[in-house]
């Protein structure tokens, strides 16, 4: 085989590798029947709420035996082709099975993401929140190039996109906005985005200066049915206003928009996209998920102590720097992954970026440790 052909096959043994670690591929076969036996105890559903979970939990292991035996399998097939082929001197076999391998070493990489997916609530849908920082105009107006780009890299995923609420800039852009985004995995890849972010460029806005704009993205889990967050009535104030959206179909034209207060936490969450009884749903489980991460949070408060430790202390929370002016480039600091196709990023081309962040937190390596 050609050495092109030989770094492809080497690079899907290393995604079956990887695969193989994620699930434990040496006891797979034996967990995989110990769910089988439990799915047949009669007694199972006398706790719903635990039969679902073990239901999922057996799928997605099936789903992970299924996926390497299938990879593995198809790799094993194109390089036997491949050798049948060039033996028989027969090019077009030889052609269409180096086509077919690099296909299955793109299936093979993205299912080499996915295994990273593995946190308690990666799985499910997700909140996605942008506030505009300090700087006035420039900073609405650069949370609203993250709007547009976070909007097209979920329309690029086929996930389902729901405006929850918008608050206009004074001059231009927005101050906030919320958004539902629902889709496998939603939240697993869109948990690498919160942070700070943060723009460099020459202001469009008349001023001729170079300017630098932050804004914070926020991202939290929405709540399965099956994960109780009890809210007692009493912490929490709902209050009802007119939206002050950008116009057009996001303005509403009676009190109906509603603001959920939760006072021990201080968190504020709002809907005011429909009806004000849609909007109390909306803003509740809003509400639910925010708490649920807090949770999240609190479990991994330790590893995200000594991450911040190690971290730089002068960036604060910032994760990413956008520069356009004088020179274009993208750069996570967490990763250091840059790229200098500002545009492909400001159009939704994230994914580099939260690979790299997903395998960063996976191996627990800290952003210094990612420099060397």
């Amino acid at each position: 085989m050609r050495a092109d052909v030989e770094n492809t096959v080497e690079r899907i043994e290393k995604s079956l590798e990887l695969l193989a670690q994620r699930m434990d591929w040496e006891t797979a076969q034996h967990r995989l029947e110990e769910f089988n036996a439990r799915v047949e105890d009669p007694n199972l559903w006398n706790d719903p709420a635990a039969a679902q979970k073990l239901m999922r939990d057996r799928q997605m292991l099936v789903d992970q035996i299924e996926t390497y035996r299938t990879i593995r399998q198809d790799l094993s097939d194109q390089v036997e082709l491949i050798e049948l082929g060039e033996m028989e001197d027969d090019k077009e076999v030889v052609a269409d099975a180096e086509g077919a391998l690099k296909a299955l070493a793109e299936k093979a990489a993205t299912k080499e993401l996915e295994a990273l997916l593995d946190g308690e609530a990666d799985g499910n849908d997700t909140f996605l929140e942008i506030n505009a920082g300090a700087g006035g105009t420039e900073a609405c107006d650069w949370a609203q190039m993250l709007q547009r780009m976070y909007v097209r890299w979920a329309e690029k995923k086929g996930y389902e996109v729901e405006l929850q609420s918008e608050e206009a800039g004074a001059e231009a852009g927005i101050k906030s906005c919320a958004y539902k985004i629902s889709g496998p995995n939603a939240y697993g890849w869109l948990k690498t985005e919160s942070g700070v972010h943060r723009l460099v460029r020459i202001s469009p806005f008349g001023k001729g200066t170079r300017e630098t704009s932050f804004a914070s993205v926020w991202v939290y889990p929405v709540v399965d049915d099956n994960i109780e967050i009890d809210i007692n009535p009493s912490d929490i104030r709902i209050d009802t206003f007119r939206s002050s959206g950008a116009g057009g179909q996001h303005v509403n034209t009676t009190d109906s928009a509603v603001r959920i207060t939760h006072h021990p936490t201080g968190i504020v969450v709002t809907s005011s996209e429909k009806s004000q009884h849609q909007n109390r749903d909306i803003a509740m489980k809003a509400l639910k998920s925010r708490l649920y991460q807090l949770e999240l949070e609190r479990r991994h408060a330790e590893i995200n102590a000594q991450h911040e430790a190690k971290g730089d202390a002068g960036w604060g929370n910032q994760i990413r720097s956008y520069v356009l002016q004088p020179y274009q480039m993208v750069k996570d600091l967490r990763t250091q992954v840059e790229t200098s196709d500002t545009q492909g990023v400001l159009d939704g081309a994230l994914d580099q970026f939260m690979a790299a962040t997903l395998a960063l937190k996976v191996s627990g390596k800290s952003r210094a440790d990612a420099r060397d």
